[in-house]
């Protein structure tokens, strides 16, 4: 699954959504995320910037999917379409 090039932090933050992150906080230009969904707090923090770089998104999703316990493909998948 290839993820999407030209996604921002905003439009990440939304999309993350679906997994139960919501915006706890932003200083200057990152944005911290906080999920409660699998009974322990996972933060994660995303640049506000307009283009993610790929490393920045990959490591995201994989920290993403590791709280979950799923593929990062899956999250890719679950999040990008297919």
């Amino acid at each position: 699954m290839k993820v999407p090039r030209d996604l921002s932090g905003e439009e990440l933050s939304t999309l993350l959504r679906k997994y139960g992150y919501v915006a706890t906080c932003q200083t200057g230009s990152h944005i911290r995320l906080t999920s409660n969904r699998m009974g322990s707090e996972h933060h994660i923090t995303v640049p506000a910037h307009r283009n993610l770089k790929i490393g920045t998104l990959a490591g995201i999703l994989g920290s993403v999917a590791e709280y979950l316990g799923i593929s990062r493909e899956e999250v890719s998948r679950n999040l990008f379409g297919s």
